[in-house]
């Protein structure tokens, strides 16, 4: 190594390896909460098929809001804030539920759509609820508002410094080597196999780490996400994506040319009925699964999402912003007239879990987080190697060398 490269390495592997110290164990937490939450869907549709299917009738299904009622009568959970209705006759419908004043949420219900008869809480829901706090905001106070999703994104950046510096530092001298770069010398012992391991699994991880850490930089910071829409969205579709969310628990001021309507909803809470019958309109009865979800504020928009019948994406969906008191249709936002880049920023979950590849990719991603894991603790034994090294390297106390 010529001595000029010297001393940059040196220093790159004080970066690396102190970053790698202090965050490894936060690293390791989101790789194995994303891992578990790779086939969440599945998982979830194979603990609760006995309550997720009914079956299919002659008789007309019930509009959302007899559903609302029909669980109200029976003494329901809570407030109601979305509804899930699906165009498959033998598909039940669910209901969530608003957060309570305390913050918790119940957990949501599955009901049939001909009745309305409850037909159970789905298994699995809470559990993979806490998971995703813990993935995205380490269960921090707050949420999406609090501290956590600020140190989550910080380390994600540091990772994206942890593979470039990785990338440099393990740079082979024979840099066209496939061997070199990909097969991991297995008949090492110590120290070696361990470099080995941490330096060629690193190689095949890289390219998934580096989507994982970009798309996740966009549920982080407000700035990265402007940033990306600004570079890939039309003018006006940028304008509609960055508008402010309401807090969580606050009231959020009302819609635009809506301020007429909000009078006649206080002396009655919003109905989903007519919402239903213009978003069918809109869509002409060709939908697969729609979920109408009630304003978190004081505004009468109801935000209804729609997926086609053969859509096996989250990100491949038309959604609408409809008046739930004059069924006027405020927004209209259909995946086919998207462009390229818009396609992208819709599909930023799909692609940072690895679901845009189907489930091949699903299992590729799944894999790679689950080894997160692996280069903390073989990051720590080649860190504590490196310095029993010096340690035996350096003169004994008290020893003379010549000149001394």
């Amino acid at each position: 190594m010529s001595d000029v490269r010297r001393p940059i390495k040196a220093a790159l592997l004080q970066v690396h390896s102190l970053a790698g110290l202090a965050l490894a164990l936060l690293w390791a937490v989101v790789g194995i909460t994303g891992a578990t939450m790779a086939f969440e869907d599945e998982i979830e549709a194979s603990l609760n098929s006995h309550i997720m299917r009914v079956d299919a009738s002659a008789t007309r299904r019930l509009t959302p809001d007899e559903l609302v009622a029909r669980l109200q009568a029976d003494s329901g959970p809570g407030k109601v804030s979305a509804v899930t209705m699906s165009s498959d006759p033998s598909a039940a419908a669910r209901i969530r539920f608003a957060r309570s004043e305390g913050g918790t949420r119940p957990s949501s219900v599955y009901v049939d759509p001909y009745n309305g008869h409850v037909l159970g809480s789905p298994r699995g829901e809470d559990f993979f609820a806490t998971v995703r706090k813990l993935h995205r905001w380490l269960l921090l106070p707050g949420d999406g508002n609090g501290m956590g999703r600020k140190i989550t994104g910080s380390a994600a950046i540091c990772l994206i410094v942890m593979l470039i510096t990785g990338l440099v530092l393990r740079w082979p001298h024979r840099a066209r080597s496939v061997k070199m770069w990909l097969k991991p010398n297995l008949g090492l012992r110590g120290r070696g196999l361990h470099r080995s391991l941490h330096a060629v699994i690193g190689t095949w991880v890289l390219p998934v780490y580096l989507v994982m850490t970009l798309t996740g930089l966009w549920y982080s910071f407000e700035w990265y996400k402007a940033g990306a829409n600004w570079l890939l969205a039309r003018p006006q579709a940028t304008a509609t994506a960055m508008q402010p969310k309401p807090p969580r628990g606050a009231a959020a001021a009302a819609d635009k040319g809506e301020a007429g309507s909000e009078a006649k909803t206080e002396a009655k809470p919003l109905a989903f009925d007519r919402v239903w019958t213009t978003f069918l309109q809109q869509e002409n009865n060709d939908y697969g699964r729609a979920l109408l979800t009630l304003p978190a504020g004081a505004g009468t928009a109801v935000r209804v999402r729609s997926w086609s019948r053969d859509s096996s994406l989250e990100s491949v969906r038309d959604e609408f912003r409809i008046d739930a008191v004059t069924g006027r249709v405020i927004s209209s936002d259909r995946y086919a007239n998207k462009t390229f880049g818009e396609r992208v920023l819709a599909g930023v979950l799909d692609i940072h879990r690895g679901a845009i590849l189907g489930w091949p990719g699903k299992l590729a991603f799944m894999l790679a987080a689950a080894m997160m894991p692996l280069f903390a603790v073989t990051g720590l034994l080649l860190y504590l190697s490196r310095r029993r090294h010096r340690r035996l390297a350096r003169p004994p106390m008290g020893h003379l060398v010549p000149g001394e």
